[in-house]
C-alpha cells in the first residue's frame, strides 16, 4: 500500500527584511525634502556622509544556501508515487 501526494508543496516562513542604514536614509530623505538639497552640498551635506559612511563599513548580510522544504519534498516524490 502506497501513499499518494499529489503537487504538495509547503512554503517555508519568510524571514524579514533587514535593512541596512535605514536610519541614515531616512535621515538623508527627510533632509532633501525639507531643505531641497538635493546635490547633499549644503545642509543634507553631513546626512548624506552618515549614509556613505554606514554604506561602506556594514557588511552585506550572509544568503544561506539550505535546501528548501521544496527541494526534500520533490526528491520523496518519486519514492511516494
Amino acid at each position: 500500500m502506497g501513499i499518494h501526494i499529489k503537487n504538495l508543496k509547503v512554503r517555508p516562513k519568510k524571514a524579514g527584511v533587514t535593512v541596512m542604514c535605514a536610519p541614515q536614509l531616512t535621515t538623508m530623505l527627510g533632509c532633501w525634502a525639507a531643505s531641497g538639497d538635493l546635490h547633499s552640498v549644503g545642509a543634507c551635506q553631513e546626512a548624506a556622509q552618515d549614509l556613505f559612511r554606514c554604506m561602506r563599513t556594514t557588511p552585506l548580510p550572509k544568503k544561506v544556501h539550505a535546501p528548501t522544504i521544496n527541494y526534500h519534498l520533490a526528491r520523496l516524490r518519486k519514492r511516494v508515487q
